[in-house]
């Protein structure tokens, strides 16, 4: 074999190919051969030194912490708008529920519509609804203050349904007139679930995850 072959065979040995040569043939000739051996020792120098040579690995901590940080970002910018959302169509079902029940108050509070007895009774309560309706109506118009309506519309809505129902079933008033007050159940219902949307957004996070590090 001439040294150009045995070098060739040798560099595909240490690069873990098949040297298409014996191995014993290769082991003679650089026994033999000052300038192969020479070759080899060198070329099996500079092939340690390639394989343990440090890889440059990027940092790539800021990039993940970044994308992290733009994912959470997203996440609570959708909840936010999605709360937005529903806490807007709240008002404005709050707002129509307080107009249903001012329509049907205010015919019996300046003509006594539906009211057979007692009318001076019956405008009062019609009075007292109107000014219900107009709380409701306060309440989708600033509705950070939803809660705390929410427990005198609550008492309201149960008593005025209660009694109502009670009412109605004994044929001692009027249903148009006590229809007013069945609506105050809804409007109660809305504005329980309009205080709740409207207190979510404004919750604070925790300081370990404001700083990216929960």
């Amino acid at each position: 074999m001439t040294c150009d072959e045995v070098r060739l065979a040798l560099s595909a040995r240490l690069d873990g190919e098949d040297p298409q040569a014996p191995v014993a043939a290769l082991e003679a000739h650089t026994g033999s051969c000052p300038g192969c051996r020479s070759w080899l020792a060198h070329a099996e120098r500079v092939t340690r030194l390639t394989r343990l040579q440090p890889v440059d690995v990027p940092d790539l901590t800021a990039p993940v912490l970044a994308a992290v940080a733009a994912d959470r970002a997203a996440v609570r910018a959708g909840a936010a708008a999605a709360g937005r959302a529903r806490r807007q169509v709240l008002r404005v079902a709050v707002a129509v529920a307080a107009a249903a029940q001012f329509a049907i108050a205010l015919p019996i509070l300046l003509a006594g519509l539906g009211v057979d007895a007692d009318p001076h009774t019956s405008r009062e309560m019609a009075s007292f609804d109107a000014a219900l309706a107009v709380g409701f109506a306060l309440a989708a118009w600033r509705p950070e203050r939803a809660r705390a309506f929410l427990p005198v519309a609550l008492v309201l809505a149960v008593c005025l349904a209660g009694t109502s129902l009670v009412d109605i079933a004994a044929s001692t008033t009027a249903a148009v007139h006590e229809l007013g007050h069945l609506a105050a159940v809804v409007q109660a219902g809305l504005l329980w679930a309009l205080g709740r949307v409207s207190d979510e957004p404004e919750r604070p996070r925790p300081a370990a995850l404001a700083a990216g590090r929960g």
